[in-house]
This record gives C-alpha cells, structure tokens and sequence, in this order.
C-alpha cells in the first residue's frame, strides 16, 4: 500500500488532494509506462495535515490538471549536474563549519519563520511538532502488516524521516519503499536539526529498504539535489538513490503533482507495486 503525505503550505480539502495524488500516478504510470490502473490498485491513503497550521483548506488552490502532449520528459544527466552534487557537497561542509563557529542557527530561525511558516512551527512548537508526526506514525502502525510505500513531498519528507527514526526500533515495521519528492531534507539547517533529533549523523532509517529521492534542479525547495553525500547508510548498507526529473507543473517546479508524475517516478512506482 502507499501511504503519501504532503508538504509546505495551506492545501485544497484532504479529499481533493488525495484524489490529484492519485491522478497524477495514474497518468504517469499510463503515459509514462503504458500500465493502466485503477485508483483502487494503487492502494493509497493520504496523511493530511494543512488543517493542523491552517483554520480552512485553500479553495483557490490550483486543480489538477492533466499533462500537455510532450511535456513528460525524462531527465538527462551531464557534466553539469556531477559538477553541481559536488559542489553543493562542498559548499554544506563549509556552511555546517561556519554555522557550528558563529552560531548562524538564529539566523536560519529567522529565515525559516519568514519564509517557510509550516516548517519553523515544526521545529519550535512541540504540540505542532508531535500532532503532524503523529498522523503518519499511526497509519504506519496502523498497516504495519503490509508491504508499504511511503511517499513524501516537500515538508512532509522530514515530517517522514523523523517518523521513520522514531519508529525503527519498533521490528514490526518495515518499509519497502521510501519516496521523497521535491525535499530539503539536504539543506545544512534541516540536517543539523536531524543530527539533534536523532543524536548523530543523518543516515537511512534502519527500517528502510530502500530510499529513492527525484529532485527537479530547479526547484528551491529541494536546492540540494543530492542527499546520497548528506545521508549515511543503515546498518544493512541501504543508502538513499538520487534521481533528477523534470518537473512540468510549471511555476517554481515544486508541485507534488508534477513530481507524481514524472518518467523516473511512474519507472519506479510500476516497480516497487509489482
């Protein structure tokens, strides 16, 4: 079963997130794939928690829409991209040194209430921190007796990783597969409050199976395109597998849609439900 949760921002009502989730992985899979599926088959439940930050949905939100002919492309890798991985690797080894020598972290809290509102609520109100982790641990445990997939975006990929930390002592649960999406899970600030809260150097879960992370490079959000130089492996050597897709939402190329949707996702997906 799949089990996705969303990220940043005020969202549309739960039932009409679920429902584009469910259509963008359709059609992905169908176009990308040729693999015709009902929404039954994908088996999916969607862990909402904008109402936690926000009093109404957003109406306004922007209705899924299906992809333009020619508009689902696969991404191709070259120099560039190799040559940027090692540079955001470099450039967050000196940030973290700089950060840990002049105490920048009020500077980051200070970004992240400006800028990313949902985000430093998670960090700095308990009873916010522990509600959102709570929706997805409880439809974890709930189903721990299937094969899961667990699909994060954004936001929601550390809401995902913290849950995942928490509970992998817990041999109940296992997770095949763990999908992020347009996630900052790779930048400095995000990864000292992982090292905090899990008291150490980030790395897999060690209830994770496998870790696939698709990245469009343009999209802010996810900066960091590569979290395979920021994340160890787990103790069964499972490391995280970065993949850079093209996003075609449009915009700032962060839509969860958009994402869903994508070559390398549906490639993916159609794999791990066979």
């Amino acid at each position: 079963m799949i089990i996705g949760i969303h990220g940043l921002s005020n969202k549309p009502p739960a039932e009409a997130l679920m429902q584009g989730w469910e259509v963008a992985m359709l059609e992905g899979l169908q176009k990308n794939t040729g693999t015709n599926l009902n929404p039954e088959d994908l088996n999916f439940i969607s862990v909402y928690w904008a109402d936690v930050m926000y009093d109404q949905p957003d109406d306004n939100a922007e209705l899924y829409r299906q992809a333009l002919p020619g508009t689902l492309r696969r991404y191709r890798d070259n120099w560039w991209d190799r040559f940027r991985a090692w540079a955001s690797s470099s450039i967050d080894d000196v940030i973290d040194r700089w950060r840990q020598e002049y105490g920048v972290d009020e500077v980051a809290e200070e970004v992240l209430r400006l800028k990313l509102r949902d985000l430093s609520r998670y960090y700095e109100e308990p009873q916010i921190n522990s509600r959102l982790q709570a929706r997805l641990s409880d439809q974890i445990l709930e189903h721990r007796n299937r094969r899961i997939i667990v699909i994060a975006h954004s936001m929601g990929s550390i809401i995902a990783y913290d849950v995942l930390h928490q509970l992998q002592h817990n041999p109940a649960i296992a997770i095949d597969h763990f999908i992020t999406i347009g996630s900052p899970l790779g930048l400095p600030y995000v990864k000292a409050k992982a090292i905090e809260a899990n008291d150490g150097p980030p790395r897999t879960p060690e209830n994770v199976k496998a870790w696939v992370n698709f990245a469009d490079r343009r999209d802010p959000v996810s900066i960091d395109t590569h979290l395979s130089d920021d994340y160890g492996a787990n103790q069964e050597g499972i490391r995280v597998q970065d993949d850079l897709v093209m996003n075609d939402w449009g915009g700032i190329h962060h839509k969860s849609y958009g994402y869903l949707r994508t070559p390398e996702f549906s490639d993916y997906l159609q794999k791990a439900l066979g």
